[in-house]
Parts: structure tokens; C-alpha cells; sequence
């Protein structure tokens, strides 16, 4: 099934004058959007009450919940205690996902900082599989984790360098934020092709399950010399990139994927045109 949503509360949300999280799920079946992203970006913070209405607010509306690990983790660092820690944010977030009924974890692969691209990539690589060996141990498990495109020219995250990680084990799929892409890339996606061959090459190189169902983000995104400066929302005209022809692939192909729109402060209804832009209604 193709589940569209947002990342986060909308400020109509709040303007409206709703406070907690499991109010979204109502609000967002009643825009006729069936995901959600949880963010953790600042950390795993959330008690077992809260979580549980989360649940079973999200349960009985069909809201799909899915949630972004903390923003600090980097898998190109070579300080093995603070490439444990970053282990315990993915696990903690793990645990937090599954407290609210979901099986997705997005993480930020890390940050090269000055080091050799290649170099970087290559700790990278070991670390996120030390880390699933973790994981496995601490008998965390039937859990899907989303490696993310990255924006900036600094980060490890381009398309290639995520296929790469999702090589490294099953539960590893693509989080391809086509934003974060096009502002990699300079404004490199502008055309329905130029989509085409993101998707195609990964068809080839992940197979169909990862590539069919992997996870989305979405947005416009303002980016410079370096990638990525920051999010915008669809009034944008400029920076792009657009969804429709995205969209016309999503559906052409068959794909289920989870699709979470980033556009800042607009984020739901946002996610309502994205899911206009698809004839399966």
C-alpha cells in the first residue's frame, strides 16, 4: 500500500488547537493521509504512556508511524565510544518505534568532517554493520531501518553511498529524500528521467523489495555552493524539485512505498497535493 503523510505537526495543527501528538492521527485520516513520521532528532524522550496513546490512536485510524533517529549519529567517526552511542540512539529509537505500533526507523548515515570521501564511506560501511551485529544481539528485531540521502556535500549520503549501505543487511532499506538529492546535486532532478534513473538503477542494484517499498521524503529545499541550505514549502518556484513526476513513477512501477513530506510548516497539507499528484486515488 502507498502511505503519504507528513513529518511532524503541521502549525495549522496547533493553530487549530491541538497539543499532543495522538490527536494527529484523527486529524490526518480526516485529510485522507495514512502516515506519520516521528521525529527524535534532538532525542529518544518519550514515556511509555505517551507512546502507548500514540498507538492506539494511530491503530484505530490506520496512520502509519514511522520515526526519525536523532540527528547526532555518525557512522564515519572513529571513536568507538561515540560510534556506541550512536548504536544506542539507533536502538533506543528502535524501541521507541515499536512502543508506537511501527516497524521504520530513519537514520543520517554521518558526517565526513574533513575526512577522505572514500575513507569516510568505508568506516561508515563497518560501523553500520557492527551495528546490525549489535542489534541482532540485543535481539531488536523485526524492525525495517531507512538510510537517508543526505544534502549537504559534507555528509555521507549520496544515492550511490546508500545503496551501498543497504547492501550490508535485509532490514537496511533506501530512505531516499529526493530534496535532499536534488540539492546534492545542484538541481539535478528536473525532469520525469531524471527520476527514472534513481529508481531504475536501485530496481538493479537492491532488487525489487527494497526499491518497491522503500521509504520517502519529500520537500523543496533551498541549497547553494555546499548542497543544502534549508526546507521550504510548495509555494516554492525556484529551488524544486516537483512530485508529480515522481509521482507518475511511484505509479508506473507499482510501488508501495511510505512517503513523508518535510515542507516546513506545511507538511500535511503538502502531503494532501503529493497525494493528489497520484491516479490511484
Amino acid at each position: 500500500m502507498l502511505r503519504i503523510g507528513p513529518a511532524g505537526n503541521s502549525e495549522s495543527f496547533y493553530a487549530e488547537g491541538h497539543q499532543h501528538t495522538h490527536e494527529a492521527a484523527k486529524w490526518l485520516h480526516g485529510m485522507g493521509l495514512n502516515a506519520f513520521e516521528y521525529s527524535f532528532g534532538r532525542g529518544v524522550n518519550i514515556t511509555p504512556t505517551a507512546a502507548a496513546k500514540i498507538k492506539q490512536a494511530f491503530e484505530q485510524c490506520d496512520v502509519q508511524i514511522s520515526a526519525h533517529a536523532p540527528y547526532y549519529i555518525n557512522f564515519a567517526n572513529a571513536d568507538a565510544e561515540m560510534v556506541k552511542k550512536s548504536f544506542d540512539y539507533v536502538a533506543r529509537s528502535i524501541t521507541a518505534v515499536q512502543a508506537f505500533g511501527g516497524s521504520r526507523v530513519v537514520f543520517h548515515p554521518a558526517a565526513a568532517a574533513g575526512k577522505d570521501r572514500g575513507e569516510a564511506l568505508k568506516l561508515t560501511l563497518a560501523n553500520i554493520d557492527l551495528l546490525l551485529n549489535f542489534l541482532d544481539k540485543e535481539g531488536l528485531d523485526n524492525f525495517i531501518l531507512c538510510a537517508e540521502t543526505m544534502g549537504k556535500h559534507n555528509q555521507i549520503g549520496s544515492v550511490d553511498e546508500i545503496i551501498e549501505i543497504c547492501k550490508l543487511g535485509d532490514c537496511v532499506y533506501p530512505c531516499f529524500d529526493f530534496g535532499h538529492i536534488n540539492s546534492f546535486t545542484g538541481g539535478g532532478l528536473k525532469t520525469k528521467d531524471d527520476y527514472r534513473r534513481i529508481l531504475d538503477n536501485t530496481f538493479a542494484r537492491l532488487g525489487s523489495e527494497k526499491t518497491a517499498d522503500m521509504h520517502i521524503h519529500f520537500s523543496k529545499i533551498m541549497y547553494g555552493k555546499s548542497g543544502e541550505i534549508r526546507h521550504l514549502d510548495f509555494t516554492d518556484d525556484v529551488f524544486g524539485p516537483y512530485y508529480a513526476p515522481l509521482a507518475q513513477l511511484i505509479d508506473e512501477y507499482k510501488m508501495t512505498p511510505t512517503v513523508i513530506c518535510e515542507s516546513n510548516g506545511t507538511m500535511a497539507e503538502d502531503a494532501v497535493t503529493m497525494k493528489a499528484c497520484h491516479g490511484r486515488g
